[in-house]
């Protein structure tokens, strides 16, 4: 018998987390797979699985204990290594892929030692997503017996914000598929078993190393079975409940939506392990009560939409939503209920900016950059954060403090086949036009690929909506919350302005400020967009 030590694997960039419940007691045997305990973040909640089979010996933390990444947990006690690996090979139920030249026989170490090519059934993993929250499965991009190279795309997650693909590490044939659609996944978790070639040597030397509990390299001597996938109930089963307080199984995001959207949770069923509630199943309680002519946030109801049948007029063709386009349907319709909005328009002079632009094109082709109108838009905005402050804030969750931030993060609003996504530049105030350029074009790219990750739209502080490219002559932008302000961009025009002696052309720029009339007043407002129309009128100002 052997002891293994189980440690906090990758938290996929949370620095510490709570342990809010043990799985198992201390003496139960478990699988590979088991849950051992459950860890919250302030984002969102995850399953420490055991590594091995084995017996629990001993639990190393209790519920209620902070930990970080490589803290050990528990003591399993399992089979040693030769033990365990006799009744593999001696197995007759599922049929071994590879079991022969994952696990060869010791004394055939020698020979097999050569150029002798073999093969190795490896478990494919989704990469980190920058992000602790699990995200829905929403296509299987491979077929089992498919052959695919590293760099190709096995399964499509998608979260609230964006889709991005999960790409192969691995060049080999799809042995198993182990996730499906709508399988919720986050970093680390399983998405197939491929079957990849290797050279005799490197297997014999995986296997002579391997005399620890567990391999250090991700070689499996048998198809594991897919592990069960946690059931959520559909969104339809939202019947309220009436919980005891006490009782309220939830973490903190879910209670900070909760405080957001009024609802008490009290009357929500949770649909997670233990009924813990979930933000969808917030989300789905909001929706219940607005379908059925209630008001979930206990302010005056809203009348309901009546239903049409549109058949009876032509032909039609009903298109379900993506989930960003449904997620940013819920989000705008949230911010505009609960956010007083109050929009301020202005026109900036953007003559000298856009001759200086148009300068740099020669430079911008050596460099392989192209500077668009919106660098100079989202350098002056952080310009003009940084001298109002006002502008940088985010009211807190108890309604009585705000949050001030001292970093400068720009969201920007990219229009994709799949709906709106928000990308921000980080540190915009402390980068140029030359940087900021290129993370313009970098993550629009990503944006329009599908590719961006969820930290890559996290932490914005402020956020411009362009339709330059588009036109129109303004419009009124909703603010996307717990930001206070957004900044709406349409097209410039060539005007005839009076200089006090002449009427000049001018390249003017329509502005639309819409901002928190919780936490910004009209004189912010004033001072704000003024300094970032003297920011992009003359762009001096941007160097000083």
């Amino acid at each position: 018998m052997a002891i293994e030590i189980v440690t906090i694997p990758d938290l996929g960039g949370a620095e510490s987390v709570e342990v809010i419940e043990l799985c198992v007691s201390v003496g139960d045997s478990v699988e590979q797979e088991d849950s051992l305990v459950v860890l919250e973040s302030d984002k969102a909640s995850m399953d420490v699985p055991s590594p091995v089979d084995g017996a629990v010996v001993k639990y190393l933390v209790a519920e209620g204990d902070t930990v970080k990444v490589g803290d050990a947990i528990a003591e399993i006690e399992t089979a040693d290594a030769v033990a365990s690996a006799e009744p593999a090979v001696e197995k007759s139920e599922p049929e071994p892929v590879v079991a022969e030249t994952v696990t060869p026989d010791p004394e055939a170490e020698a020979p097999v030692a050569d150029t002798e090519a073999s093969t190795s059934e490896q478990i494919a993993l989704v990469p980190d997503i920058g992000s602790d929250d699990k995200v829905e499965l929403i296509e299987v991009s491979v077929a089992v017996g498919d052959q695919v190279e590293e760099g190709d795309t096995l399964v499509v997650l998608e979260s609230d914000k964006a889709t991005m693909d999960v790409p192969s590490t691995l060049t080999g044939t799809v042995m198993n598929i182990i996730a499906k659609e709508g399988d919720k996944l986050g970093t680390g978790d399983q998405v197939a078993f491929i079957e990849v070639a290797s050279g005799g040597s490197a297997v014999v030397e995986t296997a002579v190393e391997a005399s620890e509990p567990a391999p250090a390299a991700p070689v499996v001597t048998t198809p594991a079975p897919a592990p069960a996938q946690k059931s959520v109930a559909p969104a339809a089963a939202v019947a309220p409940v009436t919980n005891d307080s006490s009782d309220i199984y939830a973490g903190p995001s879910v209670r900070l939506l909760a405080r957001e959207l009024g609802v008490d949770l009290t009357q929500v069923a949770g649909t997670g392990p233990k009924a813990r509630i979930q933000k969808n199943d917030v989300n789905n309680f909001v929706k219940s009560a607005l379908q059925s002519g209630s008001n979930a946030s206990g302010g005056a109801g809203i009348p309901q939409v009546p239903a049409a049948d549109f058949s009876q007029f032509g032909e039609i063709e009903t298109v379900k939503l993506s989930k960003i386009q449904k997620v940013t349907a819920d989000n705008m319709q949230r911010n505009w209920l609960n956010v007083p909005h109050v929009t301020q328009f202005d026109d900036a002079d953007i003559t000298d900016l856009e001759a200086f632009r148009k300068s740099l094109k020669a430079e911008g082709e050596k460099r392989g950059i192209k500077v668009t109108p919106v660098a100079f838009i989202i350098k002056a905005a952080a310009a003009a954060l940084a001298a109002n402050p006002e502008f940088n804030r985010s009211l807190a969750g108890d309604g009585e403090n705000y949050v001030q931030k001292h970093y400068i993060n720009i969201g920007m609003a990219v229009d994709t086949p799949r709906g709106l996504v928000v990308p921000v530049i980080k540190d915009a105030d402390k980068k140029g036009i030359w940087e900021i350029s290129s993370d313009v074009i970098s993550m629009a790219t990503l944006a329009r690929d599908g590719k961006l990750k969820p930290n890559d739209m996290q932490g914005g502080c402020f956020t411009i909506s362009s339709l330059g490219a588009i036109g129109g002559n303004g419009f009124t932008p909703i603010v996307n919350s717990p930001e206070v302000g957004i900044l709406g961009v349409s097209k410039s025009q060539m005007k005839p302005i009076w200089d006090g002696s002449d009427f000049q052309p001018t390249l003017m720029l329509p502005l639309a400020l819409s901002y928190d009339h919780r936490v910004i007043n009209g004189g912010d407002a004033g001072r704000f967009m003024t300094y970032l129309v003297k920011m992009l009128s003359d762009i001096r100002h941007m160097t000083l």
